[in-house]
């Protein structure tokens, strides 16, 4: 059962909103829209809906610090159930691309952030094993993962009382692709301590151990990875293990024959096409390519770009949908599960957008020979195969597009449970903006609230930060190349104090909610465009929405349609606010909202020295004195420090760390 855990009950219009929106569930409708000013408390509403329900959820976020905030919100109102975050697990990711005119092949590259990929793997067990499920998640959901009942099917269970063989463990566990290993104990890997067997799952925070003794298993104990101390706040012997796959992209050996047979007729069918139009180059390309792949496939049961054969093993036809995280849903509850999309304004087109990308990239590489015809099936999800995939969508959003709102019925929230009315907006003179800011930034300062400061481009939010900081003003910049987890950090150390203003570009505007915010400057207003439509406005205001002295300043020197229609807006919601604060005698408070655990504990700096780094410290590190766990750690750190000089432009270090690095590997 969800059971929703809040010291506040529905206020204002919010239990209008949960009723309306749980009675058109209830009636099967299969599109509703939450319109709810920023600040009304949507997400509680949305938690009120699902514990009404009782239905599992799967929530969409157009951007990854949105999903991250939402996880942490219901991670506290459902402190009880299985709430889970998914997102892309990359911190860098290069597709694998060719540029024709260049001839330029473009390996795919991606640093996968594990603790990221635990909480993805946490999701799709959750959602087999329980029905008390909250996925929050980003427009990656509609990629292809694979199939759902693949990956079901590839488990180890194990019993108390059990007879087993040691080697078919073992060898069960490298199905499953855990990694041995005896000196680095971590997700995702096994290691053998005599009659004991410890099992680190990729998708937990603890290992488990299994005891034999004369082919029988004794014991399940569950334990601290890094103490090795027995988990004392729950049971801690287990009757029963059951151990999911460590990767999404699971290959079954049995099929493996007639998968590689199918792969192998395409081969000859494709290549021999184009040596037939005269492209010997291109068909010699995809015939060592292919080939070195079913390799890798039938000795590892895995190779890096296993996803592009994925229709293979998963039985698809041509043209067929890729499994999802969708799938996962559909195959464990049917059609009995509710879809929020958040901030749907912006959610639903950059879904729609999603598959043209990339099948563009896919065609060129398929057209000069880097990858079969079936990678075309390795993709995300089109709109017109998500929309019916789902019976109960609730679009989330203060400014819902008309698409929405021609299909739905709509449940308004524009009343803020604490009655802070929407912002004061000012206009004032593009000329001098960045003087008049700083003066508006030290009145602000004074009184310990926090300002937000909207740009057009990265640069400029990079060097009006550095300007700031020159002026002895505490301030930080957030944009799309900072990391997934650290963006979390920098808004909570924004709200601790550690800084005063922050700037970014269009991640300030959806759902950030920042409540010690009392003023958002808008930079380059005038701008007509995507950052600066009526639409991006009021949700860029909306950041000021939680506090009861908040302003928006918008910097223009001409009043564009968008800035007109934009204030309009807010000034309708002020009046409408204002009359019902004085019927029902409402004295408008600041939010008040604690600053929530990381989602993630902040690993250690990557720091070998703390001193500059020379030529000398390379030359000190010899690989034969350490051990496989040390060389393995001073790898990381000296690929850390590799970036770092690069970017520094010290060219020649950084050639000397990545010739170390090789030789470590070595």
């Amino acid at each position: 059962m969800f059971k929703l855990k809040s010291s506040f009950k529905p206020t204002g219009d919010q239990p209008q909103a949960i009723e309306k929106l749980v009675s058109g569930v209830n009636k099967n409708l299969k599109n509703q829209v939450l319109l709810g000013v920023t600040g009304s408390g949507k997400t509680f509403t949305m938690a009120n809906v699902i514990q009404k329900l009782q239905l599992p959820t799967l929530i969409i976020s157009h951007n990854k610090t949105l999903a991250g905030q939402l996880y942490q919100e219901f991670r506290d109102f459902f402190p009880e159930n299985a709430v889970s975050y998914f997102v892309s697990y990359y911190d860098y990711y290069q597709p694998e691309a060719y540029i024709p005119t260049s001839d330029t092949y473009i390996e795919k590259e991606a640093e996968i952030n594990e603790l990221i990929d635990k909480l993805r793997l946490k999701s799709t067990t959750n959602i087999l094993t329980r029905s008390d499920v909250v996925v929050v998640a980003s427009v990656s959901c509609i990629y292809n993962i694979g199939s759902p009942a693949e990956y079901g099917k590839f488990i180890l269970e194990i019993e108390v009382g059990q007879e087993v063989i040691l080697k078919n463990i073992l060898r069960r566990l490298t199905e499953l692709q855990y990694d041995r290993s005896e000196f680095e104990f971590k997700r995702g890997t096994f290691r053998v301590r005599g009659d004991k067997i410890d099992i680190y799952p990729a998708y937990e925070d603890f290992g488990y151990r299994l005891i034999l003794k004369d082919d029988l298993v004794k014991k399940i104990e569950k334990f601290e990875p890094l103490s090795g101390k027995q988990v004392t706040n729950s049971q801690t012997s287990l009757n029963k293990l059951i151990v999911y796959p460590a990767k999404h992209y699971m290959t079954d050996p049995n099929i493996f024959k007639n998968v590689e047979q199918a792969i192998r007729d395409d081969l000859k069918k494709e290549s021999e096409q184009l040596k037939r139009q005269k492209r010997l180059v291109e068909a010699e390309r995809l015939i060592r390519r292919v080939n070195y792949d079913l390799e890798m496939i039938k000795e590892m049961g895995y190779v890096n770009g296993i996803e592009n054969y994925s229709r293979y093993f998963d039985g698809r036809n041509i043209g067929d949908p890729p499994y999802s995280l969708i799938d996962y849903f559909r195959e464990t509850y049917m059609d009995d599960w509710l879809l929020f999309i958040d901030e749907s304004h912006m959610t639903v087109p950059q879904m729609r957008g999603m598959f043209n990308g990339d099948y563009s990239r896919k065609k060129t590489l398929i057209d000069f020979g880097f990858r079969l015809r079936a990678a075309f099936d390795n993709r995300p999800l089109k709109f017109e195969e998500f929309y019916p995939m789902a019976k109960k969508i609730i679009y989330v959003s203060a400014t819902p597009n008309d698409w929405e709102l021609k299909r739905s019925t709509v449940a308004e929230q524009l009343i803020r449970p604490t009655g802070i009315i929407d912002p004061e907006i000012i206009i004032r003179k593009a000329s001098g903006e960045i003087e008049d800011l700083i003066k508006e930034i030290e009145i602000r300062a004074k009184k310990n609230e926090k300002i937000l400061v909207t740009t057009l481009t990265k640069k400029t939010a990079e060097d009006l930060t550095a300007y700031l900081l020159e002026k002895n003003i505490k301030a930080s910049y957030l944009h799309s190349d900072i990391q997934t987890l650290e963006r979390s950090d920098i808004l909570d150390n924004l709200r601790k104090g550690e800084f005063d203003v922050l700037i970014g570009v269009n991640l300030l505007r959806e759902g950030l909610d920042l409540p010690e915010v009392s003023l958002v400057a808008i930079l380059d207003a005038d701008k007509e465009g995507f950052l600066r439509s009526k639409t991006s406005l009021v949700q860029t205001m909306g950041r000021a929405a939680r506090n009861i002295s908040s302003q928006v300043i918008l910097y223009a020197d001409t009043i564009t349609k968008s800035i007109k229609e934009s204030t309009s807006e807010i000034k309708r919601r002020r009046r409408y606010q204002l009359v019902y604060n004085k019927k029902h005698r409402i004295t408008p408070k600041t939010i008040y909202k604690p600053i929530r655990e990381r989602i993630i504990d902040k690993e250690e700096e990557l720091l070998l020295f703390d001193r500059p780094f020379d030529l000398g410290d390379i030359e000190g590190l010899k690989a034969e004195a350490m051990t496989p766990y040390d060389k393995k750690k001073t790898v990381k750190k000296l690929e850390s420090e590799m970036k770092k000089q690069a970017e520094d432009l010290n060219f020649e270090l950084a050639i000397k760390i990545r010739n170390k690095i090789n030789e470590l590997k070595t």
